[in-house]
């Protein structure tokens, strides 16, 4: 038996992530004879955070040890922060649940592992660099009077 779990994170995304990621996932389960039972949708929050409604639920169904694994569309889907990754990874791993990656051919020998922990430093890079970019830029609009698009508030007392 199998759980699903597909986020996404923005506003700039919407539903059509989700179905895409379920089409793939779907695909991938009945290519190798997995059947999904479940699945955990958590919209519009970000995987920096393990603060998600359907991941928290996903971790607390595992302790029913109804599943044996968990599909995701890509292990950015799991989590970006590393250390998030690796407690909820040993949370699933002690309730006998395995992540699986639709997208991302993760070996269960010791090279899986090595892959794992490649693919998870990468992800938290992406969001960290992303971060970066988008401050900086915000800083350089600021610098020009650009508009970097959201409303400022003022309190002003008299």
């Amino acid at each position: 038996m199998l759980y699903f779990i597909g986020r996404y994170s923005s506003k700039k995304q919407n539903e059509t992530s989700i179905e895409a990621q379920l089409i793939v996932c779907r695909e991938f389960a009945q290519r190798n004879g997995i059947n999904i039972i479940r699945e955990y949708i958590d919209e519009g929050i970000s995987a920096k955070t393990s603060k998600r409604p359907q991941f928290q639920q996903m971790i607390k169904d595992s302790y029913q040890k109804d599943f044996q694994r968990i599909l995701v569309y890509q292990l950015d889907r799991f989590s970006r922060n590393r250390t998030d990754s690796a407690i909820y990874r040993n949370i699933l791993q002690e309730n006998g649940v395995k992540i699986m990656s639709a997208k991302e051919n993760i070996t269960d020998d010791y090279t899986g592992v090595l892959t794992t922990s490649v693919i998870e430093g990468l992800n938290e890079f992406f969001l960290l660099d992303l971060s970066n970019k988008v401050s900086r830029n915000m800083c350089l609009n600021a610098e020009k009077g650009q508009w970097n698009g959201r409303h400022s508030s003022i309190a002003v007392t008299s």
